[in-house]
């Protein structure tokens, strides 16, 4: 709303029309109903205090009545978009921490869906007609897909590790490797994890060498745990060694104390079956001889946000009984989607196509290059003069810590701005495609855009919000 104030007029603030006046517009009528009378109301009077306010510093004429209606119409159509919104991964990395990990199957979908519109047995023993146990609903599940003895639900891994420490080890120390005192993204470091856990750290080795010799010095009458922590983000390799987790359980059990490992990445399948890197599963942590095992649920599992403990009963119910459980305890939505992911699982000949994670991880380099050649042609259009589309070989990584020095054969779309150096027209690109009604997510490298079509399933969404749009009035200054 630009505006000139012409001389001889009265006084611009004055003659702002009142909000009596304004919400009597009939345009205004569809919103009322839509968003309720109050939030209307709410954002005209904040409009009409903005408009006062920039014209008691600016010498410039009142806003119109229609004028002032538009600005609000728009405020509200802003005001109503949900703020969670659907995406296009296409940055390369399957399970992205920023972009939800990973995606769920329609079975678990369905019964979240299910869990949240109806009532349900969440805590509540159908056979004997009293209170039950949340947990329940998956225990079963978990340990016959781990071999374990007895399985706790918490919010997170993390969430799992605290409850883990604390209930087991609390005010006493957690022997851990320096190789093992990781950060992972969202600054989870595993030395303020133990502090918050109320225990006390005690590192032993070096980062890139720690000795079965030096966990024997250092465990004393004060310690309460041996601690392993799967790599996550990175890898050492070189002059580095480690103690098998077999030499970890014999030593922890002969010294009479828990040896638990944190695997993170949560995989309850060998990955060699489908020629992926292989990832430890918690099966095989604990026929090495750990005696609880925590990890995600919506990394490699495949499923919704959740951490998982599994392993000797006697543990697990120290962990049951630790209060903060309750503060870390899923919601129904997400132990219902649990158990139909791990339903899936029971069938491992069907699980690559009926599990996003896995299908999308396993999808087959031809088949992503034949996406790229469907793709550049929407892509270029949309693009026009301003840059150039090619198709190019790339590498897909797994994500949120797992497998993180391996790579996945993939094929990419490489937009690169026409006449524009030092990658300020890749920038204005990449913001150009997150603001497309779903967001395109890639990755800005050497001065381009490149669009990792390993997770682009839905090509028809994708190629008909191009179509009608030009990158032109978005990349352009």
């Amino acid at each position: 709303m630009n505006r000139r104030r012409k001389p001889g007029r009265q006084e611009p603030r004055a003659a702002i029309p009142s909000v009596d006046r304004l919400i009597q517009d009939p345009r205004l009528a569809p919103a009322i109903s839509r968003e309720g009378r109050p939030l209307v109301l709410e954002e005209l009077r904040l409009l009409l205090a903005r408009e006062r306010a920039q014209l008691k510093v600016a010498a410039a004429a009142p806003a119109s009545p229609r004028q002032l209606v538009d600005a609000l119409l728009a405020r509200l159509e802003a005001a109503s978009r949900p703020s969670v919104k659907r995406v296009f991964n296409l940055t390369g990395t399957v399970l992205h921490t920023n972009l939800g990990r990973a995606l769920l199957p329609q079975p678990a979908v369905e019964a979240a869906a299910r869990a949240l519109a109806e009532p349900c047995n969440l805590e509540y023993d159908l056979a004997e007609g009293v209170r039950g146990e949340r947990d329940a609903h998956v225990e079963n599940l978990l340990c016959r897909l781990t071999g374990a003895e007895a399985a706790v639900l918490a919010n997170n891994n993390a969430g799992a590790v605290v409850l883990a420490l604390n209930s087991l080890a609390r005010g006493r120390d957690v022997v851990v490797s320096r190789g093992e005192l990781v950060e992972i993204g969202g600054s989870f470091r595993i030395p303020e994890i133990i502090e918050g856990a109320g225990c006390r750290l005690r590192e032993v080795g070096t980062t890139n060498r720690t000795h079965l010799r030096d966990y024997e010095r250092a465990i004393g009458g004060e310690t309460a745990a041996v601690l392993r922590v799967h790599a996550s983000n990175y890898a050492i390799v070189g002059f580095a060694a480690a103690p098998s987790a077999e030499a970890l359980a014999q030593l922890a059990h002969e010294r009479k104390l828990p040896f638990v490992c944190d695997l993170g990445s949560g995989s309850l399948v060998e990955l060699q079956r489908w020629g992926l890197p292989p990832e430890p599963t918690p099966a095989q942590a604990l026929r090495a001889g750990a005696d609880l095992v925590t990890f995600s649920g919506d990394k490699l599992l495949g499923g919704p946000q959740a951490g998982v403990a599994v392993g000797r009963r006697d543990l697990v119910e120290q962990l049951r009984r630790n209060p903060l459980r309750r503060a870390l305890r899923l919601d129904k939505a997400r132990i219902a989607a649990l158990e139909a992911v791990l339903r899936l699982y029971l069938d491992p000949d069907r699980l690559a196509e009926r599990l996003p994670t896995l299908r999308l991880l396993t999808r087959s380099a031809g088949a992503i290059a034949e996406v790229a050649a469907r793709m550049r042609a929407p892509l270029q259009a949309y693009c026009g003069a301003l840059a150039a589309v090619d198709v190019m070989p790339c590498a897909s990584q797994v994500g949120s810590g797992s497998l993180p020095v391996d790579r996945l054969e993939s094929t990419a779309l490489r937009i690169t701005a026409a006449g524009v150096g030092s990658g300020s027209g890749a920038t204005r690109i990449a913001t150009a495609l997150r603001a497309l009604p779903i967001p395109v997510i890639g990755r800005v490298h050497d001065d381009a855009v490149w669009l990792d079509l390993r997770c682009l399933e839905d090509e028809a969404a994708f190629a008909a919000q191009l179509r009608g749009r030009s990158l032109a009035p978005a990349a352009q200054d």
